[in-house]
């Protein structure tokens, strides 16, 4: 049967009033089991102590019966077999894939730097065009949805403003809203947890693709319920659903789904490293290392010249809750500062309530700043395609945290002043949470 003579459209199930896809939890009549891997029975001992994908909630139900499907994912798109999202569709009994869509760093999560495009290709063992939304386009063209009639999103977020997955969903919300398709986003969790909400809010003026609406840099949301506060809020208006979790609390880290990790992107290789990461990401916009090239990426920041025992001496004393800096030398393979030896701290997180990783972000610059102010540098543009203003400003979403670092205000005092923003913030995100 050739894409466009696929049988009619099916209408998932969505009750007058609700928020999220209606799911079935009984086995679909006749359904046939996914087939796994040779030799793989069940990876998790205990399956019905693990949260439930909202990926796994929509394919064991009808929900995708007869429909021609346009997928958005990449390596992490798995279910909690480690079987990947694109396999249990090309399965599915009646719904067919017609199209892959890759987020930054490619279907593979193979391309390592920013403003690194991925090139459109072809599936050939599910014979399926592949197309790059980190190319010349951002967003899914017209001729690229032709064969589709719903768009299922499964990318795992890390919970952190500047990260593009949710940016690449939301400009699959924009372009499925003018070409009238539908969108099902199946949520994941996120792996630092719901509670906690920290750091500077995203300023009108700095919008990027590290930034396109106004949220603190932890924002304590799934990236299902991002795409409601995006498609809601932020007034997208397009056909979309979200297909719950089962059993994931948002007091729960990563490494209390009972879920397998696998990395989202290239140097985000373990949760450790996603713990870190809404602070020490801001260091991308200086001539700093964050670690790239070496195998802890964030959790390893310094700099040419910097004495490491002395640094992580001072940041210790500044007394920041739940953390330790390990005073460490460390050399790049690749990346800023490849082949040279780099004195700075290794960022080791000891109590993850109490531990505020923007504030740390923070903390870090303005130490090593200090530490070696004659060559310390912030990095000039461009970044991820912004041409004008500074990197940091564009991470930090204005140049307010660039300006207060130069005026040697502490870290605690930075962190002061986001309060009343990210209050304001809680108040609108609230509306958004579907778990407790």
């Amino acid at each position: 049967m050739g894409l466009d003579r696929l049988s009619a459209r099916a209408k998932l199930s969505f009750p007058p009033g609700a928020r999220s896809l209606s799911i079935e939890e009984e086995p679909i009549k006749g359904h046939q089991e996914f087939p796994r891997a040779s030799g793989l029975k069940q990876v998790w001992n205990n399956p019905g102590m693990r949260a439930r994908l909202g990926s796994e909630r929509l394919l064991d139900s009808a929900a995708l019966a007869g429909r021609r499907v346009g997928l958005v994912c990449n390596p992490a798109s798995i279910d909690g077999n480690l079987i990947h999202i694109a396999d249990r569709i090309t399965t599915h009994q009646t719904a067919r894939l017609t199209a892959i869509f890759g987020p930054q760093h490619g279907i593979h999560s193979d391309a390592q730097e920013n403003m690194i495009e991925t090139a459109h290709g072809e599936d050939a063992t599910r014979a399926v065009p592949v197309y790059s939304l980190y190319s010349e386009t951002r967003e899914p063209t017209a001729e690229m949805l032709r064969h589709v009639d719903v768009l299922v999103i499964d990318l795992q977020d890390v919970g952190t403003r500047i990260y593009t997955y949710v940016y690449t969903m939301a400009n699959c919300l924009v372009a499925a809203q003018r070409h009238g398709i539908d969108v099902v986003v199946c949520d994941r969790p996120n792996p630092i947890g719901g509670i906690d909400v920290e750091g500077p809010m995203l300023v009108e003026g700095f919008q990027s693709f590290v930034g396109q609406y106004p949220i603190p840099m932890r924002h304590g949301m799934t990236i299902g319920e991002l795409a409601r506060l995006f498609n809601e809020h932020f007034s997208i208006g397009a056909s979309l659903e979200v297909v719950d979790m089962a059993g994931w609390q948002r007091s729960m880290y990563y490494d209390q789904t009972g879920l397998p990790w696998v990395m989202p992107s290239p140097n985000l290789p373990t949760l450790d490293t996603a713990i870190v990461y809404p602070g020490a990401v801001l260091l991308e916009g200086t001539n700093l290392s964050e670690g790239r090239g070496t195998t802890r990426p964030f959790e390893l920041v310094g700099a040419p010249g910097v004495d490491a025992r002395r640094l992580a001496d001072k940041l210790n004393c500044a007394g920041l809750p739940g953390v330790f800096f390990r005073p460490t030398v460390f050399e790049p393979t690749f990346h800023k500062h490849a082949r040279q030896s780099c004195g700075g701290c290794q960022v080791h997180v000891l109590d993850r309530a109490a531990f505020r990783p923007v504030m740390v972000g923070a903390a870090l610059i303005d130490g090593l700043r200090r530490a070696d102010p004659g060559h310390f540098r912030w990095r000039a543009p461009p970044y991820e395609y912004e041409h004008e203003k500074m990197p940091i400003d564009i991470l930090a979403g204005s140049s307010e945290l660039r300006e207060q670092i130069e005026a040697g205000m502490s870290p605690t005092a930075i962190a002061s002043s986001w309060e009343a923003a990210v209050s304001r913030f809680a108040e609108v995100r609230a509306k958004f949470l579907r778990y407790r």
